[in-house]
């Protein structure tokens, strides 16, 4: 079953974010946008990779008013642990949620069951809690910052703009579609 189009089920979590303990709900992510980005664990090798690469674009996605939460089914203490031990985890500014109780991760069908670990699974998520955009990468492929800068910037495109579409390489400000009857067969 797709998550495309539905609302991000209710959860309760504690995250490590900027030097001290948080709570994040479901309700956190209500009026803004937001990315989760799962990864299977701390103290592991592509994961820190594409956190810091989250990290280093982290100003430009604030920009674009997203907030970014990274999820693991680790605890938030072993997040702050990482953090401090970690160079590139160490520059991390934004939630790193614990989800021991792999509740969240089941919520968004990024667990595997057998591991006992999350999947590389990246969602955005619009201001109403509902989800645009899936994407699951197998645990050897690292994901790009910038890819899903365009997708945010694509999302929130079609959301201010109803009855356009972005064809494929879509970037803002080129030109976007407009489904209609004269547009069938003609791309």
């Amino acid at each position: 079953m797709s998550l495309i189009g539905s609302e991000v089920k209710p959860f309760t979590a504690q995250a490590y974010k900027d030097g001290e303990f948080i709570t994040v709900t479901d309700e956190s992510l209500k009026g803004q946008w937001s990315i989760f980005c799962f990864y299977p664990a701390d103290f592991t090798f592509v994961c820190p990779t594409e956190l810091e690469d989250l990290q280093n674009n982290y100003d430009a996605l604030k920009e674009l008013g997203v907030e970014v939460y990274s999820v693991s089914t680790d605890t938030h203490f072993t997040h702050k642990g990482w953090h401090d031990s970690s160079e590139k985890i160490g520059k991390i500014k934004y939630a790193m949620i614990g989800d021991p109780s792999q509740t969240i991760t089941r919520n968004f069908e990024v667990l595997n069951e057998e591991e006992g670990l999350a999947d590389r699974g990246t969602f955005i998520i619009d201001p109403d809690g509902v989800i645009q955009t899936v994407e699951i990468n197998a645990g050897g492929i690292g994901r790009d910052a910038d890819i899903l800068i365009s997708k945010i910037k694509a999302a929130q495109y079609v959301r201010t703009n109803p009855g356009e579409v972005c064809p494929a390489k879509w970037q803002e400000g080129s030109e976007t579609l407009k489904p209609s009857l004269d547009l069938v067969g003609k791309l």
